[in-house]
């Protein structure tokens, strides 16, 4: 099933963001490496595909796992997590309906 995780990120979380990147795009670049990822981006902090320094407000993973608990624990080690990026996280089931 696919779960959607969603994390917000702290205030001022632009330059954790940046350091943490890479090892968080690893880790779904692999998701999408075994055909599990539906989706994956951030979300900017101001009305443009290029925020700059406003940065982001947080992100959104859609991604195939076993089991809600699986999806909960990928998003638990998760660098953006690790370091304090994310303030908060959401995971719930997702069903894709449309395209």
């Amino acid at each position: 099933m696919f779960y959607a995780i969603m994390g917000t990120d702290r205030e001022d979380s632009l330059e954790a963001r940046m350091q943490a990147r890479p090892e968080h795009l690893a880790r779904i670049k692999q998701l999408q490496a075994e055909g599990r990822l539906l989706m994956a981006g951030p979300h900017p902090a101001i009305d443009s595909e290029d925020p700059g320094s406003a940065g982001f407000s947080g992100s959104l993973i859609v991604a195939e796992f076993p089991s809600l608990e699986e999806a909960k624990a990928w998003a638990d080690t998760d660098p953006y997590t690790q370091t304090g990026v994310f303030s908060q996280i959401t995971v719930k089931p997702f069903k894709k309906v449309l395209p």
